[in-house]
């Protein structure tokens, strides 16, 4: 009978091997994942390039490499940006433009949707997922609660890793405020940013939702209900979280003002928000290694539905809309939209 290796040296050998591998990855002479970009209609689409294939690219670990130039013909600062952005992201930094998402698919290993238009974005990522190519949806994940959902679906179906996010969240302020040991848990929270109005998109899919990511950043899931108020200037939305938690969201109409005042079991604070682009892309990055999105699905259908019952409440005259019910409702369209393809 032949006698059985020892475990210990092979799993130690297995060990170091996976440290190894772990190691290599953040090598300074690692090969970069090459990125392609959706979308160059919006400022992201210059300063994530900027940055990605700027000094720290190799720290990163990622670099971009084409763009597909997008855009929607309605918008105007979708429509207006189009040329100029694609020239610079072509003469500046030498990425190759190409005609088709397709085509930007097989020069890349991960993508960067930066549409600014939501509207479009469930199209855009269907030949992503079916490349498995790992994806960011920059913000809104989508146009509408219901293609939020489809999205978030098909990459669960399709076993791609994606992730929505505003770099609101990952301002360093909003970050050090949600960890602060004086504040303790955090039991309410007033998150406010400025909130433009665009008539394709729900009220605080186009601008506001950099302060529901906050409010979500610093709340976290779980909200049950929503109610608004809406005058010229401001946008004012309760939800009521479970624990009898509340969180507020203040839009600001022509204020560039973005932060939040956090109240917890210890103490009362504030912060301030910010751009914080490297913040979000030392994320993104960290993503596409790993395939581990930092914001789950769920996460960000919450805050997506925040939004459309906040929408719906007004509707309503301002009663209270529960998130249950336009998740429900955004579900039974995609059903019937998927039986009417059948």
């Amino acid at each position: 009978m032949a006698r059985s290796r020892p475990l210990v040296p092979t799993l130690l050998c297995t060990l170091l091997f996976v440290a190894s591998q772990a190691s290599s990855a953040q090598e300074p002479n690692a090969k970069p994942l090459r990125a392609g970009i959706i979308g160059v209609d919006t400022s992201h689409a210059i300063a994530f390039t900027k940055i990605l294939n700027g000094p720290k690219s190799t720290a990163l670990g990622v670099r971009v490499v084409a763009a597909f130039p997008g855009g929607s013909p309605d918008i105007p600062s979708s429509r207006d940006r189009i040329e100029p952005h694609t020239n610079q992201l072509r003469d500046v930094y030498k990425l190759e433009i190409v005609d088709s998402i397709p085509a930007l698919l097989e020069k890349v290993d991960v993508v960067l949707l930066e549409s600014v238009d939501g509207r479009p974005h469930l199209e855009q990522v269907r030949p992503v997922f079916a490349a498995k190519k790992p994806v960011f949806i920059d913000k809104p994940a989508a146009g509408s609660l219901a293609d939020g959902i489809k999205i978030f679906d098909l990459a669960r179906e399709t076993g791609t890793p994606c992730f929505s996010s505003s770099s609101l969240r990952y301002a360093p302020g909003v970050v050090a405020a949600k960890s602060d040991p004086k504040v303790g848990e955090i039991r309410g929270a007033d998150a406010y940013s400025p909130c433009s109005l665009d008539e394709h998109h729900p009220d605080l899919f186009w601008y506001g939702i950099h302060g529901v990511e906050t409010l979500y950043t610093l709340m976290g899931t779980g909200c049950k209900s929503v109610t608004r108020v809406q005058t010229d200037d401001t946008e004012f939305v309760t939800g009521l979280w479970d624990g009898g938690r509340v969180g507020t969201f203040r839009g600001l109409r022509g204020k560039a003002a973005y932060g939040a005042t956090i109240f917890g079991s210890k103490g009362v604070t504030s912060c301030v928000g910010s751009g914080a682009y490297e913040d979000l892309l030392n994320e993104i990055c960290a993503f596409f290694r790993t395939g581990k999105a930092p914001v789950s699905p769920e996460e960000t259908i919450e805050l997506l539905a925040f939004m459309e019952a906040a929408d719906e409440s007004k509707r309503q005259g301002g009663k209270p809309v529960t998130l249950e019910s336009v998740i429900a409702k955004a579900r039974a369209e995609n059903a019937q939209k998927e039986k009417g393809t059948k």
